[in-house]
């Protein structure tokens, strides 16, 4: 955690609280983006973050500045590109980002003219399934804000409620929607009848080039083997698709010691009882499989796996 604020922080720059002096030159077209302000008086990391977060678009959307093709509010796209990262890292990192995401709406509300391309840069950083930075717990009060919104036009409206109502399915604390599956010697389980400490559920496929790579990810990294061999942890990959001929005919690769098994009902793509964008989709759950961790990266999973064994 500390590495990681340290990192944040050293892309941010700490200004003098009292801020910059008024001037009477005329305000330019193209401009650095301007840095957050944090006040010397939050001393606390967790403080910081928090306001960081809160205020970070506070002095993007003030003044008139060029919005075109190459820069939005007078910042180069590359430049806010960068900055959409810092944020969604801070973001991220609190216990509960829905006071930040609102007030990146509400900043960006006020200035119609960058409403569009910071909406769009959002969507890529928070929901698009292949952004490292992704998070449903970040996009859901922002999608539901935006459907609302009368800058919005009616069809995309109705997709981010759409979008909002699947970031509400199984969100971390709750507990994880049951479903039956074959496993691959034919006996029909129940995903909540599987015992450990901690599950990780993958939803994938064993033609998926992302799903090698997990596998070997993992493999590389010894606290995942270790927690196996102590029975702390277990694997349950399912397959999602109605390929079914074609799973069986693979599925004996992945490791001998998972749970490897198939959705016979296809309820988890038909019945939509979990929002799987993309594949591989994982899943931390508890000993009650309650979620940790959704659709999470294989390295949050990592990390939470080192952590357990601190």
């Amino acid at each position: 955690m500390m590495r990681k604020l340290a990192f944040v922080f050293a892309a941010i720059a700490v200004l003098a609280s009292c801020g910059p002096k008024k001037t009477s030159a005329p305000v330019p077209q193209k401009r650095d983006f301007p840095q957050v302000v944090i006040p010397a008086m939050l001393e606390g990391e967790e403080e910081r973050v928090d306001y960081a977060a809160v205020h970070f678009w506070d002095a993007f959307v003030k003044g008139d500045f060029l919005t075109d093709s190459l820069h939005v509010a007078g910042v180069a796209n590359e430049d806010l590109e960068r900055q959409m990262g810092i944020f969604a890292s801070l973001a991220g990192m609190l216990p509960s980002p829905e006071k930040a995401m609102s007030a990146f709406f509400d900043n960006i509300s006020s200035a119609p003219a960058v409403f569009g391309p910071m909406t769009e840069l959002a969507s890529r950083y928070f929901y698009d399934p292949n952004s490292p930075l992704r998070s449903e717990e970040c996009w859901l009060p922002l999608a539901t804000r935006l459907s609302q919104s009368e800058l919005v036009d009616e069809t995309a409206r109705g997709r981010y409620a759409w979008e909002a109502r699947m970031c509400s399915l199984n969100r971390p604390g709750t507990i994880a929607a049951d479903f039956q599956f074959t496993d691959i010697s034919g006996r029909r389980r129940t995903m909540h009848s599987i015992k450990a400490d901690i599950l990780l559920l993958i939803f994938g496929n064993p033609d998926c080039t992302a799903c090698k790579e997990l596998l070997e990810t993992m493999n590389a990294y010894h606290e995942f083997a270790d927690l196996e061999a102590s029975g702390k942890l277990k694997v349950a990959d399912i397959f999602i698709d109605r390929e079914v001929d074609a799973w069986k005919a693979k599925a004996a690769t992945y490791p001998k010691n998972w749970i490897n098994g198939y959705d016979h009902n296809f309820t988890i793509r038909e019945d939509l009882i979990y929002n799987v964008r993309a594949i591989p989709s994982l899943y931390l759950l508890d000993s009650s499989k309650r979620v940790i961790l959704k659709d999470a990266t294989v390295e949050k999973v990592l990390t939470f796996m080192r952590q357990m064994q601190r």
